[in-house]
């Protein structure tokens, strides 16, 4: 079973926006589907909670002995892993030895860009590191701006690439406060939008 996981130590880059989507294609293309959270704000699992019923479905996970035990769901093919911002020490072991392919997203900021480089290179260095995939997405990106420029300028100088970048636009707000993902509407709501996903599709089917 192929487990992505989407994180970064730094808060507010977009992890969920990220985890939710990824599990939204997965589902699409008839997968059963595991989206599982770690954070304690548990926004994608309050996502999931808002989920209509007539979309593809996204399970969470089976949590056992009083809580202590998570677990996917039986028959489950794939698995989404949100997770907390300051993610460290034993949770990040634990991650990373289930994971085999991670989502790292950064916002285009020199606070972003720091934390990012800081966790990649623990990634590095870690005894699995040739065993998971590693990719960048940028994140709430705007085009023709010197943010964006700096962004592409650092992410060039990094063993992981950044595969794509993806627009500040409300298209993700709006859907989320309704439990949907780009895949769940009419494609010319987000036309834009699924095509700068094209080449995360790609990376996430190439595992």
């Amino acid at each position: 079973m192929p487990v992505i996981a989407v994180a970064n130590p730094k808060g507010g880059v977009g992890k969920s926006t990220l985890a939710t989507n990824v599990a939204g294609w997965l589902a699409r293309q008839g997968h059963a589907v595991m989206l599982g959270d770690l954070d304690r704000q548990q926004s994608s699992h309050q996502w999931l909670g808002l989920r209509p019923a007539k979309v593809p479905a996204i399970q969470t996970w089976e949590v056992r002995d009083g809580g202590s035990l998570l677990r996917p769901p039986k028959g489950t093919t794939h698995a989404v892993i949100d997770t907390p911002a300051g993610l460290h020490g034993k949770k990040l072991e634990a991650l990373l030895k289930i994971t085999d392919q991670l989502l790292v997203p950064l916002q285009p900021s020199l606070f972003d860009i720091q934390a990012t480089h800081a966790f990649l290179n623990e990634l590095a260095v870690h005894p699995r590191a040739g065993q998971i995939r590693v990719a960048l997405v940028g994140m709430r990106v705007k085009d023709h701006t010197i943010a964006q420029e700096r962004l592409q300028e650092y992410t060039a100088t990094l063993p992981a690439k950044m595969i794509a970048s993806l627009r500040d636009t409300q298209n993700y707000v709006h859907l989320a406060a309704h439990g949907l993902t780009l895949w769940d509407v009419a494609s010319g709501r987000v036309e834009r939008d699924l095509a700068q996903w094209e080449p995360i599709v790609a990376w996430l089917k190439n595992h």
